[in-house]
């Protein structure tokens, strides 16, 4: 089974938390921060805004930054994912 974003959702997987920090210190999971970084792995067909068609700016493999609280999270067949709007979307990291 897929997901097919409708109009201008993006699907999103989550990036892994780091477990330590930089000095070397292990997080336990109530003290990690929910992830902001994400790879696109499916894009709807765009909208039309005044009768023209509105391009999607991302594809499906792009690594990118996405607003903190933005999105419905789903999970399908024991994988998690994030809906969002391409407005929701900061940044493509390349």
């Amino acid at each position: 089974m897929q997901l097919k974003p409708l109009a201008d959702r993006v699907v999103l997987k989550q990036q892994e938390v780091e477990e330590k920090t930089s000095s070397g210190i292990i997080l336990p999971d109530s003290a990690k921060e929910k992830p902001q970084t994400a790879v696109v792995i499916a894009v709807g067909l765009g909208t039309e805004k005044d009768g023209k068609r509105v391009e999607m700016q991302v594809k499906a493999g792009d690594q990118v930054i996405y607003s903190q609280y933005s999105g419905t999270e789903v999970k399908l067949e024991d994988e998690e994912y994030i809906i969002v709007s391409q407005s929701d979307i900061i940044a493509i990291v390349e």
